[in-house]
């Protein structure tokens, strides 16, 4: 999903970035509110409240209604603002465009609204990304990686093995009809989540994070969105041979870890392996990264002679750090699960030697 800034304390960040010259259009004022009233457009004409209930869909099931989702998000032309709100954190506005070009080329932006800004924009296959004070680059990726979990908008079935997803029935969100659906941990091991989709396009309207109480931990609320037969003004002033090269990116095999993770939680699989220098001290630790597809779990492995303090847990906005030293390793839980999950996982290393035996 998205990386915690603690680990900005631990290890040697890249260079730096320059900010987009292209301004991009503001959303407006009603995008500066989560609790603001959503408008929504199409095809240029609003689209009403009473047009959005007036003619009651067949019930679906919760896949089916994930389907409308992907479909939208993957083949309309839309432009979307919403706000993401962090328990004590100041409410971000974003703004988020997709359009599919005459040449059949897919292009995206997701624009950070307040302060200096980041833009990121896709064509296609390749993701360029421009910030305050940093160079502009550019990864291949299909996909924006940003507030919304991506396997959510484009591949919900790869969340399965993980997730149970309940379809609730109709609500109301900021005044649309709208399909509620619930996204369940399987063996509760993580947070926990509630989908709001316009019952009309199948648009996402807000999502909830909540914890295993039930409080609320973060919220993506759309302030207002518009579906278009053409894709925005904006994808057409984009020149993509002035956008940075896509980086290469190294093969190099990293060296043998020599302790393993025996416990993860149902639908979580590893999907990177490393060693990484830490920015503190410069010494190298195993590094491992495993996700379920709406959350990523990152675990760093050291000799406990080389271990900064001892035992360490605290939660910093909606991620847990968690630090465990025995007498031969120090290991460090970093993710947006919650503490006794990280504890699971952390109190599960063990040495590769003692595997199968």
């Amino acid at each position: 999903m998205r990386c915690s800034s603690i680990l900005a304390l631990f290890f040697i960040s890249g260079a730096a970035i320059q900010p987009l010259a292209a301004q991009t259009t503001s959303p407006s004022e009603a995008a500066n509110s989560p609790a603001a009233q959503v408008q929504a457009t199409n095809g240029g004409e609003a689209i009403s409240e009473g047009n959005a209930g007036a003619s009651t869909p067949q019930p679906q099931s919760a896949n089916q209604w994930l389907a409308e989702l992907q479909n939208i998000i993957t083949n309309a032309n839309f432009q979307v603002s919403f706000v993401q709100t962090i328990a004590g954190k100041e409410t971000i506005p974003y703004l988020w465009r997709h359009g599919i070009m005459e040449d059949g080329s897919e292009l995206e932006q997701l624009n950070l609204q307040n302060g200096p800004g980041r833009e990121l924009i896709r064509i296609n296959d390749v993701v360029s990304v421009f910030e305050p004070d940093v160079q502009p680059y550019s990864l291949r990726s299909k996909h924006i990686n940003g507030p919304i979990p991506s396997a959510l908008l484009y591949h919900p079935e790869q969340l399965s093995s993980a997730y149970e997803f309940v379809a609730v029935g109709r609500a109301r969100v900021a005044g649309r009809s709208a399909q509620q659906i619930r996204i369940v941990s399987r063996d509760n091991t993580r947070f926990g989540y509630q989908l709001w989709l316009d019952e009309s396009s199948g648009m996402l309207l807000k999502l909830n994070m909540l914890d295993l109480q039930g409080a609320l931990l973060e919220q993506i609320q759309v302030t207002a969105f518009a579906i278009s037969p053409e894709p925005a003004e904006y994808f057409s002033r984009i020149n993509s041979a002035s956008l940075p090269a896509p980086m290469a990116l190294s093969n190099t095999p990293s060296r043998a870890h020599k302790w393993d993770v025996t416990y993860l939680p149902a639908g979580m699989r590893e999907i990177k392996q490393d060693t990484r220098r830490l920015a503190l001290t410069g010494q190298v630790v195993e590094y491992k990264l495993f996700s379920d597809g709406l959350v990523d779990v990152s675990v760093y492995v050291q000799p406990a002679e080389d271990a900064l303090g001892e035992t360490l847990a605290l939660r910093n906005e909606v991620s847990t750090f968690l630090t465990l030293t025995d007498g031969k390793a120090q290991v460090t839980v970093v993710g947006e699960i919650p503490l006794q999950t990280a504890n699971a996982i952390a109190t599960s290393l063990r040495p590769v030697a003692n595997k199968g035996q």
